[in-house]
């Protein structure tokens, strides 16, 4: 018989088959999803010195074309200094925003029920390398029930060595379960519920991704601190089951969203493929290399993805060519090349909508591996998606506007948390 986590996944999708959502496809199966247009996208940005403040930012731009102010700035809260803004997430009750610094080793923590329009920090966390256990660069960020899954990218001395580690909704630090020691980076961490796997991916520790991107790619021994590694968990026991060798840096872990479809996409960065993580007969996982993304003999560097909800289309994201590739992975072994769109001079993230009508992109990689000069374009892009097509709707220049490099993109809606009981207390 299914779990009981099993059946409200299941009453997810059920509920999914029957209202229009709007939420990115790719968060945490225990977070409860916005029905409707999503009325703002928060955008986390890398202060940039000499522009506006120079702090990081937490940025909201109004989404929803019927409320005023659609595609502008609405607002904007600054983070004390320059953290290499990057990655975070909602809690599972989405009522605060966990977000990252990967050079800092912070996290800020943001009330985003009580305004939605008008997010408020309430804490920050500072002791995250000496309650880890010295664990550096929160990375990827996972909501549990009642709980925050970090998968981080490094260890103190900056090697790639690095672990998940477990906070509550509170901020208060729960344990560390280390990589295993034939598989010891990590940069995602992704779970699906129905078979309890986590699936982590790997990149590489802080000496390689704080130095400028020329210096480090030609640095041929700094080039081997890579990883090339999945892990698959049990998720309830934190446990590594099986290690899957994928070369090049696998990053962003895509698990299929339909009911039994076992199977798992992520991207390797330094090869530009594609790649397949599909459950056997057996109950264990293969590793598959599916197809080229761009040019093999010239990869262009892909960065993020996005799985419709219905698993037809995957979005990728490649960097060194602003270029969207959209595949039709319904044969998930079969993938193949329907749209291509360059979205700017340097391309980073990408969020969907549940109903998969709307992308939104953003520019910035990493403060030291974007580009420079006029290739420096620093914006969020939203377009429409009609399943053929990708058309504009608006785009903000954020370097005009004097907030940064902008990187995450989340979803927020009015009105979401009025029927639901009082937010926990978080402060500092």
């Amino acid at each position: 018989m299914p779990t009981r986590i099993g059946l409200a996944l299941l009453v997810t999708f059920a509920l999914g088959a029957s209202l229009a959502h709007a939420d990115e496809t790719c968060l945490s199966p225990f977070m409860p999803k916005i029905t409707g247009q999503e009325d703002y996208v928060y955008v986390y940005t890398l202060g940039v010195e000499g522009l506006g403040d120079g702090n990081d930012k937490l940025v909201t731009i109004g989404a929803n074309p019927k409320r005023p102010g659609y595609g502008k700035v609405l607002n904007h809260v600054s983070m004390p200094g320059r953290h290499e803004a990057h990655h975070g997430d909602f809690t599972d009750d989405r009522r605060h925003l966990w977000l990252g610094g990967l050079d800092s080793s912070e996290i800020f923590v943001f009330d985003v029920a009580s305004d939605p329009g008008k997010p408020k920090l309430v804490k920050t966390i500072k002791d995250f390398v000496a309650k880890s256990g010295g664990v550096v660069g929160p990375h990827s960020f996972t909501a549990l029930p009642g709980r925050m899954l970090i998968a981080a990218l490094s260890s103190q001395d900056g090697s790639g060595k690095t672990a998940m580690v477990e906070y509550n909704n509170a901020g208060e630090y729960v344990r560390t379960v280390w990589m295993p020691e034939n598989a010891p980076y990590g940069y995602d961490a992704r779970i699906n519920v129905d078979l309890n796997r986590l699936l982590t991916s790997s990149f590489t520790g802080k000496k390689n991704y704080m130095r400028p991107l020329p210096e480090l790619m030609g640095d041929a021994e700094a080039m081997k601190s890579f990883g090339n590694t999945m892990v698959v968990w049990d998720a309830h026991a934190r446990k590594a089951l099986q290690t899957l060798q994928v070369p090049g840096a696998p990053l962003e872990i895509r698990w299929a969203l339909q009911p039994r479809h076992y199977y798992a996409f992520t991207t390797a960065a330094l090869t530009g493929r594609l790649w397949g993580v599909f459950r056997k007969d057996d109950g264990t996982f293969e590793a598959v290399d599916l197809a080229p993304i761009g040019d093999p003999a010239s990869p262009p560097l892909p960065v993020d993805i996005s799985l419709s909800a219905d698993d037809r289309f995957l979005f990728v994201d490649t960097f060194i060519d602003g270029m969207v590739r959209v595949f039709d992975v319904s044969n998930p072994r079969k993938p193949t090349v329907v749209h291509e769109q360059k979205i700017g001079e340097q391309l980073n993230m990408v969020s969907q909508t549940w109903d998969g009508k709307r992308l939104y992109f953003s520019s910035s990689l990493l403060a030291n591996w974007d580009k420079t000069g006029a290739a420096n374009e620093q914006y969020v892009k939203s377009y429409a998606w009609d399943g053929k097509a990708l058309s504009p709707l608006f785009a903000i220049d954020f370097t005009a506007e004097k907030l940064g490099r902008p990187h995450l993109m989340r979803f927020g809606q009015e009105g979401f948390w009025v029927a639901r009981s009082a937010p926990p207390a978080v402060g500092e």
